[in-house]
């Protein structure tokens, strides 16, 4: 399979393959996570500014959840374990690691950035998630954790700047 295209018997427009690929984000050569992350920093934005920062922390147990149900269906027709090309986890976790900061420009690029290096480098429990959870399960729960560690690195910033 090359970058841009779904598994054989999958249609983009089939729920599990839209939701899965973040509305085609997924799709996009190189990096696809990345391009995921990018594309979920909007709707962040617009759901901490209508409902507050809370409901990032809805919004990120939804698109985990969510992701569950649409990457298993995903992974029925890939023969790959962890398609490059779901990222409805990176969506999952960038919503988490944005729900103690400002809605600020330069709080959301910081959880953007901090966010994608700990899910690239994965350190414990993320490694420990990616190489022994299979499944959609495995899809997903290595993002979250990689989203923790960018929570926390975030907020103990605002603290150290609260001074």
């Amino acid at each position: 399979m090359k970058f841009g295209q779904l598994p054989s018997g999958l249609s983009f427009w089939h729920p599990a393959a839209f939701l899965s690929t973040w509305g085609g984000s997924g799709l996009l050569p190189s990096a696809p996570g990345t391009w995921g992350s990018l594309f979920t920093l909007p709707f962040a934005w617009v759901i901490a500014e209508t409902w507050g920062n809370e409901a990032l922390f809805i919004a990120a147990a939804l698109a985990f959840f969510v992701g569950l149900w649409s990457s298993d269906r995903y992974l029925r027709h890939s023969t790959s374990k962890d398609p490059g090309a779901i990222v409805i986890d990176e969506t999952a976790g960038q919503f988490l690691a944005l729900a103690l900061v400002p809605v600020e420009l330069w709080w959301y690029a910081a959880g953007f950035v901090l966010f994608r290096l700990a899910d690239i480098y994965k350190p414990w429990p993320a490694s420990w998630a990616d190489r022994s959870l299979k499944g959609a399960l495995g899809v997903m729960t290595d993002d979250i954790f990689a989203a923790v560690y960018a929570l926390v690195v975030l907020y103990c910033a605002q603290l150290i700047l609260a001074g």
